[in-house]
């Protein structure tokens, strides 16, 4: 049980880190404001840590018995729960009104995508080290 806990939370971490570098390259390169979403984190130890620590902890869903056999359909189901958080409460508690449309018309979808890859990367992960 140790190995699936210690493979979900690192998994998570991972996720969250591949998910990090994604929207700080994103933003870098001119593509978030390209696409008319007003996102361009600086990438710093504050800004990064509490992701990490987030995603490891968001991961531990992967624990739950549900969709075992698909690996992938886990991850994606698993990061609907952060991505529904994110523009749920975080978003409209950093000013950028419900589901971040303050940010763009396209930021829901950007979230929700690269939230797909965090589980997908998560949960394969998990699968790997259990």
């Amino acid at each position: 049980m140790i190995r699936k806990i210690s493979g979900a939370f690192s998994g998570g971490a991972l996720g969250a880190l591949v998910d990090s570098i994604n929207i700080w390259l994103l933003g870098q390169a001119g593509v978030t404001a390209w696409l008319g979403i007003k996102l361009n984190p600086q990438f710093t130890g504050p800004w990064l840590y509490p992701r990490l620590v987030w995603g490891g902890i968001w991961a531990f869903l992967l624990l739950l018995p549900v969709c075992k056999a698909q690996t992938a359909w886990r991850g994606i189901l698993m990061s609907l729960f952060p991505s529904a958080m994110m523009l749920l409460v975080v978003m409209p508690d950093m000013g950028l009104g419900l589901l971040g449309l303050k940010a763009g018309l396209l930021t829901p979808l950007l979230v929700v995508g690269l939230n797909c890859l965090y589980g997908l990367i998560a949960s394969f992960w998990q699968k790997a080290c259990g």
